[in-house]
């Protein structure tokens, strides 16, 4: 499955097409300041400016624009990586992603395995793809911390420590505050939240001890906008969002580990069997996103072993802005949304959570569904 090279997206023309183009047209100083030099010390261009002081001044704003974005990013990068760089070796690096078995993920296994990279998935669900000898799958109940650091303890005699930690799980139930059982909140939580702190706690360690390593905390954009029937979904992927920031702050306050590089992936609706039958009401400013977008963005970020946020689609940039609009908007927006789940028939990766959790406190094994898969988070 090789990556998409094409100019526009798989999702088409849509703002972020846009997007793209005024950033590496209007708002990119290697295309304003010769205009702007030419502008200045060209006999015609001179004229030019003369003739059209409006369009020069407005250049001229431009520049400034560009150049402020250029040293914001590059702040921003070197802040996040500590000033430092650190290099990867991906003949030797070990990336453990859970909820790999199919979906977003098992598209990232793919696209990983692909270039020889050793990739460990975890997961109850049986691989849904055929595995290269580099992909080593294990069977794991990640809502469990005795099962993960049991499961660690295979990983680390037959494949070794795991350098990239991708925590991709995730479930939705799609029922309101009223419906939902306690059980079908505390998967949520189980799944979409509990088990980052468990894998991460399991084999974070390794990493520090090198000062080498990455960990990426899939998260969503319902991170930044709660809706109806989402209220559970959502509050998990704030807490996991949560998670990121403290985690990135505790490595370099806390662990004397600069190294280790921290990734955040709030995405948007993704178009899978998790999430059939939602709603998507602003397919051009918010398109529906083809999981292979969503995975190929995930596995560049890795490759380039820095930490980041990424943010799909790039006009979901500004939803963090809404906590900072008046009430009687924000209030209104999450009303009008309710239609966003009105259809909901998503697939349920575990169809009956009660027998679930009745087994899992029991001590049997053998539950039928995977708990972890992930197709949209």
């Amino acid at each position: 499955m090789p990556m998409h090279q094409g100019f526009l997206p798989r999702e088409g023309f849509k703002a972020d097409t846009v997007l793209k183009i005024i950033r590496s047209t209007a708002l990119n100083p290697k295309v304003i300041l010769p205009l702007l030099l030419a502008a200045k010390y060209t006999k015609k261009g001179q004229d030019l400016s003369i003739l059209h002081p409006t369009a020069y001044s407005r250049l001229k704003t431009l520049l400034v624009l560009g150049l402020i974005k250029w040293v914001n990013s590059y702040f921003s990068r070197g802040v996040l990586n500590s000033w430092q760089k650190d290099d990867y070796d991906w003949n030797r690096e070990v990336v453990l992603i859970t909820g790999g078995a199919g979906g977003i993920g098992g598209q990232v296994v793919q696209l990983l395995a692909e270039k020889g990279i050793h990739v460990v998935v975890l997961d109850i669900q049986p691989l849904t793809f055929s595995a290269g000898p580099t992909v080593h799958y294990f069977k794991c109940d990640i809502t469990s911390p005795k099962a993960i650091a049991a499961v660690a303890k295979e990983i680390r005699a037959k494949v070794g420590d795991p350098t990239v930690l991708i925590n991709n799980a995730g479930v939705v139930q799609g029922r309101t505050i009223l419906e939902a059982s306690e059980k079908d909140i505390r998967f949520t939580f189980d799944v979409n939240t509990f088990a980052h702190y468990w894998t991460t706690k399991e084999f974070l360690p390794a990493m520090i001890k090198r000062n080498h390593g990455m960990v990426v905390t899939v998260a969503s954009v319902a991170a930044w906008v709660t809706v109806p029937n989402m209220v559970d979904y959502a509050a998990s992927k704030a807490a996991a969002y949560s998670f990121h920031e403290g985690l990135t702050a505790e490595l370099k306050s806390k662990y004397n580990a600069p190294r280790v590089r921290t990734v955040v992936v709030n995405q948007g609706y993704t178009k899978t069997p998790l999430f059939d039958g939602y709603h998507n009401d602003s397919p051009f400013m918010l398109p529906a996103l083809e999981p292979a977008t969503v995975a190929e963005s995930i596995v560049k970020q890795v490759l380039s072993g820095t930490s980041n946020q990424l943010i799909l689609p790039g006009f979901a940039n500004m939803l963090p802005m809404l906590a900072g609009f008046p009430h009687w908007y924000q209030t209104r927006m999450r009303v009008k949304n309710t239609t966003i789940m009105q259809n909901f028939r998503g697939r349920k990766v575990v169809k009956d959570v009660e027998k679930f959790y009745e087994e899992k406190e029991a001590g049997e094994k053998g539950v039928e569904g995977s708990t972890v898969l992930v197709d949209k988070a």
